[in-house]
């Protein structure tokens, strides 16, 4: 048995932080498992180290459904964003590790892949429709068969999820919360002229996805999605809070437009009627957040019964080893959607090395044994905690807003 023997926590910040759990075995075989939660970094290190890795020493690494248990029941308090991400910790490193000991990639152990790559979706954004749709054209010339638009509102000074960066995006970007205002008639209006533009000069043979990022109400946002009918989105995603999961059954009353949602969501529980319902058709949990590999699965399978495809949140938020880890998971599992992606500087590529491929609007996990993830520790020392928060909206009456 592959006895762990140590695991350390590692905090750093190439240009925006990630929390990193290594867990060791006495043959000296390792395993790295993303533990980052934005804006909430340092409550996960602490779980981990002060209540997670001492209950790992002694344990069989190959273990891991028991493991897994044991962390979730256990604990006593159960799910939540902290505990569940760092039980994902736990969990992709332990994937990581049987892998290498197997020397098979992680899909492999997975079941083997289901198909030859994994398309994922990249994020074109800008102050106005204009440069928005410039910038998905040069999406498309890179390769992308699937595109998210999100665009300035007029009258706005800033707009949450649109970034001054076409490629690089952060959106915890202060030390304490930004303030964002916002207006929902004046986004409701801008949105269906978005997606017209983009259609007249992208085409129809590449998929357009938006994110309302939670901001409407059921029937708002099943008027958007009324209004986006003609052109086609692939989905709408969060498109309004999803603790009440009957909300989306007014949504569906008033839309055939596809639904996306559950980036942050935690587990099974939390999407559960959403699935069996059929109010969704994208289940957007990553593993990360929702308990690692093992838990993603049992959510997949679920998802699985009722033609719920996945479609994995890949923020910048989630490090290399996350995206790695999804990676593998998107290549196995047979009711795979889209995952996002969006790329990482070459500040946190070189902390994070990997294996994993972009080519032809597709991803790879490579066929490097384990997840294909390495760290670069003392690169990743040399990059210390800079504490940032997610901004927050209001109205413009100064009401905090529901999102």
């Amino acid at each position: 048995m592959p006895k762990i023997i140590d695991a350390k926590v590692i905090v750093t910040c190439p240009g925006r932080n990630f929390v990193t759990l290594k867990i060791i075995t006495e043959d000296g075989v390792y395993g790295l498992g993303d533990a980052t939660l934005n804006g909430r970094e340092l409550s996960v290190a602490s779980y981990l180290q002060d209540h997670v890795v001492p209950c790992l020493i002694g344990r069989d690494a190959h273990r891991i459904e028991d493991i897994w248990q044991y962390l979730y029941k256990g604990a006593y308090w159960r799910r939540g964003p902290v505990t569940m991400s760092a039980i994902a910790a736990v969990d992709t490193a332990l994937w990581d590790i049987k892998g290498k000991l197997a020397g098979l990639p992680v899909y492999q152990l997975l079941g083997g892949a289901s198909r030859e790559s994994v398309m994922v979706y990249g994020h074109a954004n800008g102050t106005s429709i204009e440069d928005t749709v410039a910038v998905a054209l040069d999406y498309q010339r890179q390769g992308y068969k699937a595109i998210r638009i999100q665009c300035g509102v007029p009258g706005m000074a800033s707009t949450y999820g649109v970034s001054k960066d076409k490629y690089f995006y952060e959106p915890a970007d202060a030390d304490l919360p930004t303030e964002n205002v916002w207006n929902t008639s004046k986004y409701l209006r801008i949105v269906p002229e978005l997606f017209k533009a983009a259609r007249e000069v992208l085409g129809w043979d590449v998929h357009l996805l938006h994110d309302i990022h939670h901001r409407l109400t059921p029937i708002e946002a099943g008027r958007l999605g009324k209004d986006l009918e003609p052109y086609r989105p692939f989905w709408l995603e969060d498109a309004t809070p999803a603790e009440n999961q009957e909300a989306f059954k007014l949504i569906r009353q008033h839309t055939t437009t596809p639904l996306a949602v559950g980036e942050i969501f935690n587990s099974i529980h939390d999407c559960r009627e959403l699935i069996e319902n059929q109010l969704i058709d994208y289940i957007r949990a990553t593993v990360v957040h929702a308990g690692g590999i093992s838990h993603l699965r049992k959510i997949a399978n679920l998802a699985d019964l009722y033609q719920v495809r996945t479609g994995c949140h890949g923020a910048t938020d989630l490090s290399p080893v996350c995206m790695a880890a999804a990676l593998h998971f998107d290549l196995s599992v047979p009711n795979f959607g889209v995952q996002e992606y969006m790329r990482h500087t070459p500040e946190t590529d070189a902390v994070f090395p990997h294996a994993y491929t972009f080519a032809d609007g597709a991803m790879h996990p490579g066929e490097a044994p384990g997840l294909g993830v390495d760290i670069d520790e003392e690169l990743a020392a040399q990059y210390e905690y800079n504490r940032a928060f997610l901004p927050v909206n209001r109205l413009e009456d100064g009401t905090m807003f529901n999102w």
